[in-house]
């Protein structure tokens, strides 16, 4: 099918478009208001040409119906539970989000924004949240974490250093590289430790993707990095109690001796509860934003209401969370959330015509990674700004990946025209 150009408002909803993949990564960590001036963008673009948002759906396809499935899961599967447990829709209300996916890359096939937009506001993002990081730490603050929380600062910056990575232009690993080395300070400075697998497989991927000599050379590379990261990290005081290696062994010395009071041994103890939650109640769960209701089959919690560690509001951990509030279904769902994603962008990464593991399929699969190794310790949809961005950079990447491979085919069929019978 071949492409009409815009006209008229759409030019105008075009520009604006483009405006709103460099907010998204630009701003959602710089400004409190976070996904607010995205938001702005996305509402005043659409109100400009809605009539476009209709005629894109033939171009959307299957990915984008695959997405939608996922989305009414998750919304049917929360409604289900606020109807079980009597909940409010404020505990509901990180899954509702799911419900733009659809408007999200219906907005991207009708509008066209170019990828170049999202790649320099991800650039500005990590430039500006770390030299905020810097002057929140240089003002006194233990740990970085801006208008959020150091562990959300975290896992977001690295998703911002996956969309630098795969998103990049044609000749612009210079910049790439000043956007990793931001990405990395503010992620140090945070003090954050959830997000180091999810980094190291980034930096595994980046280095085996690159087109320099050969894979044992590169690998090289990346075991060199490594090795000088580690050994500044042990060595420097400074920074070892900036990314908490000593108090990581506290914490274990602690657990052995029985005390789960501390930062690692109550995500143990948290795990423990889940697993035991979700042989109890293996069909429902305790309900969506619930999981402080589990907390209570400890004697600590039990006895003392005001601890601080009965009350975090989620599990630490994506499968024991839904498990524990949602049961079975809540793991299928959870599977489907990252797995649906995932395949969607392996097909398109395929049909992409890349030669090399770059673009918005291959940075959307790195995103699923991502979320799915921060979510070894982090419930990423117990937070508001993590699960808003997720299902908005998930379907934007559908989105442009389905535009790409339009634009490819109809370059094709183009040359195909033009050659000499």
């Amino acid at each position: 099918m071949s492409l009409p150009p815009l006209q008229g408002r759409g030019r105008i909803a075009h520009q604006l478009a483009n405006l709103g993949l460099f907010c998204l990564p630009a701003l959602i960590l710089t400004v409190p208001q976070n996904l607010l001036p995205y938001g702005i963008v996305l509402l005043l673009s659409t109100l400009l040409a809605p009539e476009l948002l209709w005629r894109a759906r033939h171009l959307a396809g299957r990915p984008v119906a695959m997405l939608t499935w996922m989305m009414l899961a998750a919304i049917g599967l929360a409604l289900l539970s606020m109807y079980l447990f009597d909940q409010g829709l404020r505990d509901i209300d990180n899954r509702s989000r799911f419900a733009v996916i659809p408007w999200l890359a219906l907005w991207v096939c009708a509008f066209r924004p170019e990828l170049r937009w999202l790649w320099t506001g991800s650039l500005v993002g990590l430039l500006g949240t770390m030299l905020l990081a810097i002057l929140q730490v240089a003002g006194g603050a233990p740990r970085a974490d801006l208008s959020t929380n150091a562990i959300v600062l975290a896992d977001i910056v690295l998703v911002l250093m996956v969309l630098l990575v795969f998103c990049r232009p044609h000749r612009r690993w210079s910049w790439v590289i000043v956007g990793m080395v931001a990405g990395c300070v503010t992620i140090v400075l945070s003090g954050s430790r959830g997000v180091w697998l999810a980094l190291l497989a980034l930096l595994a991927v980046m280095a085996m993707s690159l087109r320099w000599r050969t894979g044992p050379a590169r690998f090289g590379v990346l075991l060199t990095v490594l090795a000088i990261a580690i050994a500044l990290a042990l060595t420097i005081p400074s920074l070892r109690e900036q990314v908490r290696l000593t108090e990581l062994k506290h914490d274990v010395v602690r657990m052995e001796r029985g005390d789960s009071d501390s930062s690692a041994g109550a995500r143990v103890e948290r795990l423990q509860v889940a697993y035991e939650t979700f042989l109890d109640h293996p069909l429902t769960g305790v309900g969506i934003g619930h999981f402080d209701s589990a907390m209570q089959r400890l004697p600590v919690c039990r006895d003392d209401p005001g601890e601080l560690r009965c009350h975090l509001g989620h599990a630490h951990n994506d499968l024991a969370e839904w498990s524990a509030t949602q049961g079975v279904p809540g793991v299928l769902l959870l599977l489907a959330v990252y797995g649906v994603p995932l395949w969607v962008f392996v097909g398109l990464h395929r049909r992409s015509g890349e030669t090399t593991f770059r673009g918005p399929a291959a940075a959307g699969i790195m995103i699923v990674v991502a979320y799915v190794l921060c979510g070894i310790t982090q419930s990423m949809f117990a937070h508001q700004i993590t699960a808003s961005f997720y299902v908005t950079i998930v379907a934007l990447l559908a989105g442009l990946s389905v535009m790409q491979g339009h634009q490819r085919r109809q370059a094709l069929a183009q040359a195909r025209a033009q050659a000499p019978g």
